[in-house]
């Protein structure tokens, strides 16, 4: 007796009674959808999961079927795919909107109106995308003999959940070692992801040609994915090491850092979601006859517009917010310490030396000072050090005291450590150095 193949081959006619039963409230979904557009009811963010999740299902579902596969299956398929990603996207989005007054930003009532009418743009953009494939959905299922449902979701299945009631906020503070070391060490983290999102480069335009060249040369959905991921680990160290603590209640710029880096993050995931829909279904990058009609339904110009001039641009808009946020911050835990380290040799602190501890004070944008005899020279101008180097030279020093933040006088022990750079390459952990005397 012969064993059974590990995949059993099943007609089209067997799968499409499988598949009835999952499409149900898929289908029952996409009613209430096109009811509440038609009647400019608003889209709650349960709506647009449970949209998502049953979208997700039934991709599994046909996943498992091998329905990608099939020439009579594949652009169904492909067709709920496309529905999850712009509904993800749309979710991050209400997501935004009902968060953001929770969030206690720095920004005018203007400039949130602004953000606002950007935001129910791009929703009112994704609805048309979303409804526009749906409907093509359903013609593929009804010519695949599926039978489509009459009936709606009941309005109470959706029913939103916001409320500007909260309860009283008395949950006992958490004590947590090194907390103020920890807030600093996250405010760098946030100026980083800041400074690294910026050297992209990605400006708001309405050109097509040049969103064109934007994506995916200079944004996709590799690197959205990587700046999302390092965002979440910000907010991630936050909930894990500062809420709820004492020094979040005493200090509401500590509190607000976490709106900044909520906003980029789900902004981020706009991006990304978006990136991930246009490199998969775009038809000038992926050819085939089902991406041509993706196309057709959701217009490439808007889309791209979108991930550049509202997710992209706002995220970067909220991280550099956060960025001096975490700055001010910083001001008020960062204490000066002082540390005593070698002199260059063999010349001391002539121009090469000089200039890399001025980029070490430009790098953390704060006060470093060298001491000679109790006199304090500013360590930012070049001039100050190299007036310092000739009176060191004059006392014949061999050690000096630089005055500064902990975080500072580390990079400038590294910096003595390797002989200010005269006789080797800049060290690792200084690698900013580098890029700094570069640019300068």
């Amino acid at each position: 007796m012969e064993p059974e193949p590990l995949v059993q081959i099943i007609s089209e006619e067997e799968f499409l009674s499988l598949i009835e039963e999952p499409c149900v409230f898929f289908f029952r979904i996409y009613n209430s959808f096109t009811s509440r557009l038609q009647s400019k009811k608003e889209i709650s963010r349960k709506f647009y999961s449970n949209l998502i999740q049953e979208a997700e299902f039934l991709e599994t579902f046909l996943d498992e079927y091998g329905a990608r596969e099939n020439k009579k299956w594949s652009f169904f398929a492909e067709y709920v795919a496309c529905i999850r990603n712009l509904g993800i996207s749309a979710f991050f989005i209400k997501h935004l909107l009902d968060r953001y007054p929770y969030y206690n930003m720095r920004e005018s009532e203007e400039q949130f109106q602004k953000f606002k009418t950007g935001a129910q743009k791009a929703l009112s953009f994704l609805n048309q995308s979303i409804l526009n494939i749906y409907q093509e959905v359903i013609i593929t299922a009804k010519a695949n003999g599926l039978e489509f449902p009459a009936e709606s979701v009941s309005p109470h299945e959706f029913s939103d959940i916001e409320s500007n009631k909260r309860l009283p906020r008395n949950i006992a503070e958490d004590i947590v070692k090194n907390e103020e070391e920890r807030i600093i060490e996250l405010c760098e983290k946030i100026q980083a992801v800041a400074k690294m999102m910026g050297k992209t480069k990605v400006e708001s335009t309405e050109d097509l040609a040049t969103l064109k060249k934007l994506i995916p040369f200079r944004i996709d959905e590799k690197k959205a994915r990587t700046f999302k991921e390092l965002v979440h680990n910000v907010q991630s160290d936050f909930d894990t090491y500062v809420k709820n603590t004492r020094v979040e209640k005493e200090n509401d710029d500590v509190k607000n850092l976490r709106g900044y880096v909520s906003m980029t993050l789900h902004l981020l995931e706009v991006v990304l979601w978006l990136c991930h829909f246009y490199e998969r279904h775009e038809d000038e990058i992926r050819a085939g006859e089902c991406k041509r009609k993706i196309t057709e339904m959701v217009d490439k110009g808007p889309l791209l517009s979108l991930v550049v001039n509202f997710g992209f641009h706002y995220s970067l808009h909220f991280i550099r917010l956060g960025s001096e946020l975490a700055e001010d911050v910083l001001k008020k835990f960062i204490k000066f310490e002082r540390a005593e380290v070698s002199i260059p040799k063999p010349l001391g602190f002539h121009a090469r030396p000089s200039t890399y501890l001025s980029l070490i004070a430009r790098q953390y944008n704060e006060d470093l000072f060298l001491i000679v005899d109790d006199e304090k020279y500013s360590a930012k101008s070049v001039m100050s050090l190299l007036q310092a180097g000739g009176a060191i030279a004059d006392k014949g020093y061999q050690t000096v005291v630089f005055e500064g933040s902990k975080r500072v006088l580390d990079d400038i022990k590294i910096l003595a450590k390797y002989n200010y750079c005269e006789d080797q390459e800049i060290p690792p952990q200084l690698s900013y150095l580098r890029e700094l005397r570069d640019s300068a």
